[in-house]
């Protein structure tokens, strides 16, 4: 090794890696956000070029991102950010037939790429990996060796293929043209270019074509993020590692930058360029979800615990309904009142209770509409409101009675009143197995609801 070698490596060895250039943005409709990084890494010269573009398009908001890897010069990777989402853009069919307005827009760039060559740059070219966002709709184009690969349902999944000499496809379509493949190194079209499909590369273009390969993905709740990145990446990390570096990262800037600067340390010695594009439905429907989740966790509790109440509430009236007997039970001291006043009492005391409950039934009517507010009100009527008029019809009777009167007819007065009373004295020992009863059920319909 000469001393101009020496100096050289050297030199190599000790340039100091810049960090990556990146940044980042959200689309209008806040449905996406997408970050990039890109650097030269180990290479003393940079190649690759990215775009990242958001634009309005007959009413629909539209999301361009692509990663370009240059050979033989930088020209051909720069013209085609220059140039291809603009192409594409401006199709008649971009919207009504995405993918043939993708496939014609690539082959076109391709001829005005070769046009637009002169001497200094006829043997550039250039891979791109692209996206499409329209609607629901991600569509990915892919002319060579880079590589989108999303994670959907946090599995990981390439969506692009690379195009090498060597896959029996494209090694028979390049034979058939006249061409060959062989071993230099890597597997080669003509023992010069490793990737079976360019934009430019005049001198092989006979063989190394422009078509794109296309696939499409449904953008929905599952589809969490996309990665496009130049092969300087896949060199050093598989589809799941780089992956599992975006998943720790939520901010797609961020994320990129590690991903880059990962590469570099794993050894990378080409440039690197990273786009991430993170779709938000799916973060939302995590939150939608996980709020849902707590709401039903928190009515369950409120349901418990207003069960609880209403049973408190049910037996502390029934005590005061008995407390009430006593007292006046102890203030009277003649038969035929102490046959009446009891009756009356509990009676009024029921009426109260009625009203308040509805013959007990209010009181299961007020946690029914505070959980079933949904519901139809016919759902929440209790049978037992239509005794509360006969309570209060009772009340007054009873009010009017003088205090002593016959014996017999204090009799039957008692019997019938009680008789009277026993569906409301029924209703309040039944009430805490009702109130548990349709707090179930309000509790069953939350959690339904819920979901």
């Amino acid at each position: 090794m000469g001393y101009k070698d020496l100096v050289l490596s050297y030199s190599n060895k000790m340039r100091v890696v810049e960090a990556p250039a990146s940044g980042g943005g959200i689309s209008q409709n806040e449905k996406f956000s997408y970050g990039y990084a890109s650097s030269a890494g180990k290479r003393s010269s940079m190649e690759d070029f990215f775009e990242t573009r958001i634009d309005g398009i007959d009413g629909e908001i539209v999301g361009l991102f692509g990663v370009f890897d240059g050979h033989g010069g930088a020209a051909a990777a720069e013209y085609l950010k220059r140039h291809l989402f603009s192409n594409l853009i401006t199709h008649p069919n971009f919207i009504s037939d995405t993918k043939s307005a993708i496939a014609d827009a690539y082959n076109h760039t391709d001829s005005e790429l070769l046009k637009s060559e002169n001497n200094h740059t006829i043997d550039a070219g250039s891979t791109a990996s692209t996206a499409i966002l329209v609607r629901d709709r991600l569509l990915v184009a892919n002319v060579g060796d880079s590589r989108a690969v999303i994670c959907r349902a946090g599995t990981a999944f390439a969506v692009s293929r690379d195009h090498k000499p060597d896959q029996s496809d494209e090694r028979e379509r390049i034979e058939n043209a006249g061409g060959f493949v062989m071993w230099a190194g890597t597997w080669r079209v003509g023992g010069v270019l490793a990737v079976s499909r360019s934009f430019g590369d005049r001198l092989l273009k006979e063989y190394v074509i422009a078509d794109p390969e296309i696939q499409e993905e449904k953008i929905d709740d599952s589809l969490e993020f996309l990665i496009l990145a130049s092969d300087g990446l896949w060199d050093v990390f598989s589809n799941e590692e780089a992956v599992e570096v975006v998943k720790e990262v939520e901010d797609p800037e961020e994320s990129t930058k590690k991903l880059v600067g990962e590469a570099i340390k794993r050894g990378s010695a080409d440039n690197i360029t990273c786009v991430v594009v993170r779709f938000l439905e799916s973060k939302n429907a995590n939150t939608k979800a996980d709020a849902s989740s707590s709401q039903e966790i928190a009515t369950n509790g409120q349901t418990v615990v207003t069960s609880d109440a209403e049973h408190n509430v049910s037996a502390n009236e029934t005590n005061q309904d008995h407390t009430a007997v006593l007292s006046d039970l102890d203030r009277n001291d003649e038969n035929e009142s102490l046959n009446q006043k009891p009756v009356a009492v509990t009676a009024a005391g029921r009426s109260v209770s009625s009203e308040q409950n509805g013959s007990a039934g209010k009181t299961n009517q007020v946690p029914s509409e505070i959980h079933r507010g949904s519901e139809p009100k016919s759902s929440s009527k209790q049978p037992s409101q239509g005794h509360i008029t006969v309570h209060n019809n009772m009340d007054e009777s009873v009010a009017n009675q003088k205090p002593v009167i016959d014996e017999k007819k204090a009799i039957a007065a008692t019997n019938t009143t009680s008789s009277e009373q026993s569906g409301s004295i029924g209703d309040n020992n039944q009430k805490p197995t009702a109130v548990h009863s349709d707090s179930a059920t309000s509790k069953s319909s939350n959690v339904n609801s819920n979901h």
